[in-house]
């Protein structure tokens, strides 16, 4: 039964940022998958890719994210989240998918340093070659697109909560 909303997205779309409001705004937990794998595994994102790699980063953030459980709680998840196949079905049966959805320019003008975001990059990649990757796994995926492009906090939030009225407790 679907009793969460789970946040995906390029870094710097805002899924941490809308999804503490959008938890406010409808009485949800707020859960960010980013930090349950620094909490579980003791390291940072980017000490976690510089570690192990981009490879083994991705294998760990599957795997936490595939275990994750929670009710009526929004979700945000790392936008690497894409490339975990059982990751990205457990989220799905047990939570709404809604992709925040934005133009690689202003994805751009968000981000500082990639590596100290903690970005899954690979070997030569940068950020137009990776928002390309993406963007298809992100829209083959999300239940609900939400354009975030000249909209603020508030706007975003009310236009997903919008989508949810009456869904709280398993519709």
């Amino acid at each position: 039964m679907k009793k969460n909303i789970v946040l995906i997205g390029m870094p710097g779309a805002g899924k941490s940022t809308v999804g503490v409001v959008l938890a406010k705004i409808t009485g949800y937990r707020f859960l960010d998958s980013d930090l349950v794998i620094q909490e579980e595994t003791g390291k940072l994102l980017h000490e976690i890719i510089s570690e192990k790699g981009t490879e083994g980063f991705l294998k760990i953030e599957n795997q936490i994210n595939a275990s994750l459980q929670a009710e009526n709680t929004v979700i945000a998840t790392g936008g690497s989240i894409i490339y975990g196949k059982e990751a990205m079905e457990h989220l799905a049966q047990i939570g709404h998918i809604v992709y925040l959805k934005l133009s690689l320019s202003s994805i751009e003008a968000r981000l500082g340093d990639l590596n100290k975001r903690g970005v899954a990059l690979k070997e030569g990649q940068g950020l137009k070659e990776l928002y390309e990757e993406r963007v298809p796994l992100y829209e083959k995926y999300a239940e609900i697109v939400i354009n975030c492009e000249k909209k603020g906090i508030r706007q975003i939030t009310e236009e997903i909560a919008g989508k949810f009225k009456g869904k709280k407790h398993g519709n």
